[in-house]
């Protein structure tokens, strides 16, 4: 059997996902933000979905991200807020999304604490990025992923503190840092 077959992913994720504890974390001065892990299932295996920010938004500027955001006033949970910001920034409809729940918490250099929200989508949706917030969107497939030779550890310097972060350079586009963990954290709730 295929290990990126998706109905097999959906299975393994979801019940890998519902049995384990989650690290939740809240840090002073560093604000909450979610995003959504977008799981498509394109047909012979899964892939991600990916965005590219602009060069005109706050953070991040022309960086590789998945859909997310700061959570706001009328957000009820990290679910919601990922679901809202991935339709706002890229047309996904929630009711498309079945979620299979939520990784650990992580925390970034310039203040944010994300929770990333891992969704299957059982096709390809029609995809209309914000042109304020989103230059690209794009899909990589899992396994590209999966293959240790497309990663590497890299070192970084933020605030004048040294960070350890993985990187994928996909040929066009480069994942690295908060993004790239939370794909190593989703890779590892893949495991039987």
């Amino acid at each position: 059997m295929n290990r990126f077959e998706p109905s097999e992913i959906r299975q393994v994720l979801s019940l890998n996902l519902a049995n384990s504890k989650r690290t939740v974390m809240r840090v002073d001065g560093f604000q909450q933000a979610a995003v959504l892990v977008p799981l498509i299932d394109s047909g012979a295996e899964c892939t991600l979905l990916f965005t590219k920010r602009t060069e005109t938004v706050d953070t991040h500027k022309g960086q590789v991200s998945f859909p997310g955001g700061v959570v706001d006033g009328t957000d009820t949970d990290p679910t919601q807020t990922a679901l809202r910001e991935a339709c706002e920034e890229v047309g996904i409809i929630p009711d498309s999304v079945e979620t299979l729940g939520i990784l650990n918490d992580i925390t970034t250099p310039i203040g944010f604490v994300i929770t990333p929200v891992v969704g299957f989508l059982a096709s390809i949706p029609n995809i209309v990025p914000n042109g304020a917030e989103v230059a690209e969107a794009f899909q990589i497939p899992l396994s590209f992923f999966a293959d240790p030779r497309n990663g590497r550890k890299e070192q970084h310097v933020s605030g004048g503190r040294r960070y350890e972060v993985w990187s994928y350079n996909t040929g066009r586009h480069v994942i690295w840092g908060a993004t790239a963990k939370i794909v190593r954290m989703l890779l590892d709730k893949m495991k039987p």
